[in-house]
């Protein structure tokens, strides 16, 4: 709960988080046995925001493959979990970027990967 400039108390706490950049790409989600076809909503330096694919049975605390393909030549494949979970959407906080992935991750976010910005929680 927070106070806000009229004195009256609120549900809503913000946090800073990394900003978050948007852009729309296809990805290959998998884990275990399982893999989706899906699309990217946005991306940070720490973590992805996926469309939910329909059928999809995953779990909070679960590691998946992330494939996302940028333009022709960017591929950039990385293990995350699962952080958040909504009706329409799924956050993955990256666990594991591989070495060589690391450095291309940085240029598609350009300014992105240094930036924090304000979030609500409702």
């Amino acid at each position: 709960m927070t106070i806000d400039n009229g004195g009256t108390e609120s549900r809503e706490t913000e946090y800073l988080r990394p900003a978050r950049m948007r852009i729309e790409t296809t990805v290959l989600m998998s884990h275990g046995e399982q893999s989706h076809p899906t699309e990217l909503v946005d991306i940070s330096a720490t973590g992805a925001l996926l469309r939910r694919p329909l059928g999809w049975g995953g779990k909070l605390g679960e590691n998946w493959v992330l494939d996302m393909i940028f333009g022709r030549d960017l591929h950039i494949h990385l293990e995350a979990v699962v952080a958040r979970v909504s009706e329409r959407h799924i956050g993955f906080a990256y666990t594991r970027i591989p070495e060589d992935k690391q450095v291309p991750l940085w240029n598609l976010l350009g300014g992105y990967a240094d930036i924090l910005e304000h979030w609500r929680e409702d």
